[in-house]
């Protein structure tokens, strides 16, 4: 009997201490279930005379009908359609998810990223980029332990570029959606944006100043330093927080980029300037931060270069590109074209944005928000990141934990 009792003590104390260190490492459960199983995001790739949800809104100048052809969970980092006529075909279509997949309508398959990825602190595929037809990937990686960010090689999972470790005393800080990441190519080079990934660490918010750190940066790699497999990458600009939508109109550049509380950018690009971060910033510190709750606004007092326009509060914006060829007909201005993830009552966000520029590039004339009530993340794109149009002049894009929508511009007023 007493046997017994001892055997039934020693199992719910054996029960109590798993259930408790399962609530404490909960980043050591998650790499377990990844080594347990192959995990595909669900997805349902829809075929075009099936029902769609449908969503008309309007703005103030035309209606835009939202219409979803594909489910998906998760996060996107990256929608290809690299389709040579402007027919939409689904068939083109690859998604590439923020959990290393690749999904087609036929077929999913895990990217071929090297055993250091991690999906740990919210990490994960950050943004997948195309040069010389072959395919590579921003990663937040961890080697022992040592975490940092790599640029990847998805055919062969070797990195090519990686960055020194994050500070170990500040890992509970870390937070990977802090890379961002988008790039483009500009002449014989590609652009990459990669941020600060902390919600609170000073010492890694503060790597954005150190010309030595690669984060906090917009860096510029060579095309031809990919075939050499030697990235050598440089600094184009610093002082970036989180940027994440990155385009160009000829050979001006422009970049979205996360601020704290309040303080999100659209901004400029020039070679060698420095945006601030987190020196200054229009946003405020969060709650847990221990140093006060402000920033300096003083961008040109301290020398840093102001952005063209600052959120405040902010609304999470993400993907960048230039408008579709009906926004730039109808506007007949220059004009960009935007996402935001978050929003509430208070914070307009979870919208489509709409910036029309002056001439020069150098002033914001207007910004209309078209609130779609869904965190809104990429553009369908080809493969130089410049956004997809079909024949209707429709565009795509991704929403996080909804799948891929269609957007329809109509009844222009």
């Amino acid at each position: 009997m007493k046997k017994n009792t001892y055997l039934i003590l020693g199992w719910i104390l054996t029960l109590l201490i798993s259930i408790i260190w399962t609530y404490e490492n909960p980043e050591k459960i998650k790499k377990v279930k990844n080594k347990l199983k192959l995990y595909v995001p669900k997805n349902d790739f829809k075929k075009l005379d099936d029902d769609k949800v449908k969503n008309i809104f309007d703005s103030n100048h035309f209606k835009l009908k939202l219409e979803k052809i594909v489910s998906l969970e998760g996060k996107t980092s990256f929608i290809l359609n690299n389709s040579i006529n402007k027919e939409f075909n689904i068939n083109d279509v690859a998604i590439y998810t923020q959990e290393g997949f690749k999904l087609k309508k036929d077929n999913s398959e895990k990217l071929n990223i090297n055993k250091n990825f991690t999906e740990d602190y919210n990490g994960g595929l950050k943004t997948v980029f195309f040069v010389n037809n072959k395919i590579y990937g921003l990663t937040s990686s961890l080697r022992k332990s040592c975490y940092y960010a790599a640029i990847v090689d998805l055919s062969s999972g070797i990195e090519l570029f990686r960055s020194a470790c994050l500070p170990e005393n500040d890992n509970p800080k870390l937070d990977f959606n802090g890379l961002g990441s988008s790039t483009i190519h500009l002449d014989n080079k590609v652009l990459i944006s990669i941020g600060t990934p902390t919600y609170s660490s000073n010492t890694i918010s503060n790597l954005a100043q150190n010309k030595n750190s690669y984060f906090g940066k917009i860096l510029s790699i060579e095309m031809d330093n990919f075939k050499k497999k030697e990235l050598k990458p440089k600094n184009f600009s610093i002082g970036h927080r989180n940027p994440q939508g990155i385009t160009k109109i000829d050979n001006l550049i422009f970049s979205l980029e996360h601020g704290p509380q309040g303080g999100d950018e659209l901004n400029k690009i020039k070679f060698g300037f420095n945006y601030g971060w987190p020196k200054v910033s229009y946003g405020t510190k969060y709650p847990h931060d221990d140093k006060g709750k402000s920033y300096s606004i003083g961008h040109d007092e301290n020398g840093f270069e102001e952005p063209l326009f600052a959120f405040v509060p902010s609304i999470g914006i993400s993907a960048l590109n230039i408008c579709p060829s009906k926004l730039l007909n109808y506007y007949k201005k220059n004009c960009l074209i935007g996402l935001s993830l978050y929003g509430n009552d208070l914070r307009p966000g979870k919208s489509l944005l709409i910036f029309l520029l002056d001439k020069n590039f150098e002033k914001i004339h207007s910004i209309e928000k078209i609130l779609l009530e869904k965190p809104l993340r990429h553009f369908m794109t080809n493969d130089k990141n410049e956004i997809f149009e079909d024949s209707n002049g429709d565009i795509y894009l991704s929403s996080d934990n909804n799948g891929i929508y269609r957007v329809n511009f109509n009844n222009f007023r």
